[in-house]
C-alpha cells in the first residue's frame, strides 16, 4: 500500500471551512488549542504536533491563520507546520516556566489585533476548551481586555462538525494505520511467551509498529495478564505472564496523526470455561455492533444491539460504557455511541468499536477495531480475526 499523506490543499480547505462556520455562528475569532498528549485541534489545521510546549492556531473570519507556539519550538514548528505564519508567545512555554531573558516574544494582544485588523471582537471561541491551561488562559484573558467586552465560548463542537466526517485522504491514513496495527498484532501473537513481562510484550509491539512505518503509538500500548485485566485504561506492568492466564492486549499505531486500534483477549495455556463464555459473548456483540454501523442508521440502534446481545448472553454486568467512540486524530474522540444516543450516522464517520469487559474479581479484556460507517454496511479498517486465541 502506498504511504498516504494529507496534502497542503486539504489543510487550506479546512481553514476555509472553519472560517465559513465561524461566520455562520457569529464567532469573530477562534483559537484551536492543543498539547503534546492531545494535539488534535492544532494538528487538524496545520499538521503540527506540539512537544513539551503547547500550541494554538488562531483564526479570524477572514485571512490566513497564525500558529502560536512557545519560545523554544520555532525551528521545529517551521519544519513541520503547514501554516507558515508562526509566532512565539511565552503563554505557550513549557511548564517549568523559563523566562527567556533577552528574547522578544509576541503577546495575545499583538496577534489578535493583527488578525482583527480593526474589526470588532465580540465572540471568541476556544477549541480544546477543556484542555487549555491556566497560564495560557490567563494570558488570553489579559490580551482580550484591549478589545472590549468579549464573550468566551467553547469551539469544540464547531470544529468537530468538520472533523467528524473524514475525507478520502483521512480514510487512507486510517486504513494505513490499521494495516500497521494488524501486522503488529500478528507479530505479538506469534512471539508472546509465558515468562515474559507485560512490558516486554509491549516492547515487541512498539518495535514492530515503528518498523512498519508508524510515527508513534495511538496510546500507551497495554498488556495486562491475569488479575488486573479489568482496567479499562492502563499501562503495561513488570508483571510476569504465567501459565493459564487471560491476557488483555491493546495495540494501536498512529500514522500521519491518525490513530488505529485493535484489542483482543489471548489465553496463555489451558482456558477456563468462564473465559471462553465471556469472549464468545464479546465477539457476538462486536459483530452485532458493526452490522449496525451504516449510513442513515440511528446511533441508538447500535447501542441497543450491543446491550441486547450482552443481556442475552448473561454478560451485561461485565460492561462499563457504550460500544463505540469516534476515532481519528485521537484514538478516542466525540461523538460516543452510548445508551440513549440519538443521532444519525453518516458515511465516513469513523469509530472504534470498543467492547470493554471486566468482572468484579479483577479479570477483563477489550475487543476493539477501527471501523468506517459506509453506505449499506461498515468497513472494518483493522479487520482483525474474531478468534479465541489459545497459545501454548
Amino acid at each position: 500500500m502506498t504511504r498516504p499523506i494529507i496534502p497542503d490543499s486539504e489543510f487550506e480547505m479546512r481553514a476555509r471551512n472553519i472560517q465559513e462556520l465561524m461566520k455562520q455562528k457569529g464567532i469573530d475569532m477562534l483559537l484551536a488549542y492543543g498539547n503534546e498528549a492531545e494535539p488534535q485541534f492544532v494538528r487538524y489545521f496545520c499538521d503540527y504536533w506540539p512537544s513539551f510546549e503547547t500550541a494554538g492556531v488562531l483564526f479570524a473570519q477572514d485571512g490566513e491563520p497564525i500558529l502560536l507556539i512557545g519560545p523554544e519550538s520555532l525551528t521545529y514548528a517551521s519544519d513541520r507546520s503547514r501554516i507558515r505564519n508562526i509566532r512565539r508567545l511565552s503563554a505557550f512555554r513549557e511548564s517549568s516556566n523559563p523566562e527567556y531573558p533577552g528574547h522578544k516574544l509576541d503577546t495575545f494582544r499583538d496577534v489578535i489585533g493583527e488578525l482583527l485588523d480593526g474589526k470588532p471582537l465580540k465572540n471568541f471561541a476556544i477549541a480544546g476548551y477543556n484542555l487549555i491551561g491556566k497560564v495560557t488562559y490567563d494570558a488570553l484573558i489579559d490580551g482580550l481586555k484591549s478589545f472590549g467586552d468579549v464573550s468566551i465560548i467553547s469551539g469544540d463542537d464547531l470544529v468537530m462538525q468538520l472533523r467528524m466526517y473524514k475525507s478520502e485522504n483521512e480514510i487512507l491514513c486510517l486504513r494505513y494505520a490499521g494495516e500497521i496495527t494488524h501486522k503488529t498484532f500478528d507479530y505479538v501473537i506469534e512471539n508472546i511467551r509465558p515468562g515474559m513481562t507485560e512490558s516486554q510484550v509491549r516492547g515487541l509491539a512498539c518495535a514492530k509498529l515503528f518498523e512498519l512505518g508508524a510515527e508513534s503509538e495511538s496510546y500507551p500500548i497495554w498488556v495486562l495478564a491475569g488479575k488486573g485485566g479489568n482496567q479499562a485504561i492502563s499501562r503495561a506492568r513488570h508483571k510476569v505472564i504465567g501459565e493459564n492466564e487471560l491476557v488483555h492486549i491493546q495495540i494501536g499505531a498512529r500514522y500521519e496523526g491518525y490513530a488505529s486500534t485493535i484489542g483482543r483477549p489471548v489465553i496463555i495455556g489451558k482456558p477456563e470455561q468462564w473465559m471462553l463464555d465471556a469472549i464468545k459473548a464479546g465477539y457476538e456483540a462486536h459483530e452485532a455492533i458493526i452490522e449496525q454501523l451504516y449510513d442513515g442508521n440511528n446511533a441508538g440502534n447500535v447501542a441497543n444491539a450491543y446491550y441486547e446481545t450482552m443481556r442475552k448472553n448473561n454478560h451485561i454486568d461485565w460492561l462499563l460504557y457504550g460500544p463505540c467512540h469516534a476515532t481519528g486524530l485521537m484514538e478516542g474522540e466525540p461523538p460516543w455511541i452510548e445508551d440513549g444516543s440519538d443521532y444519525i450516522l453518516r458515511n465516513n464517520m469513523t469509530y472504534a468499536v470498543d467492547i470493554f469487559m471486566g468482572n468484579k474479581v479483577g479479570y477483563g479484556f477489550r475487543i476493539e477495531d477501527s471501523v468506517r460507517v459506509g453506505i449499506g454496511k461498515a468497513e472494518n479498517m483493522t479487520n482483525y480475526p474474531r478468534e479465541i486465541f489459545i497459545l501454548y
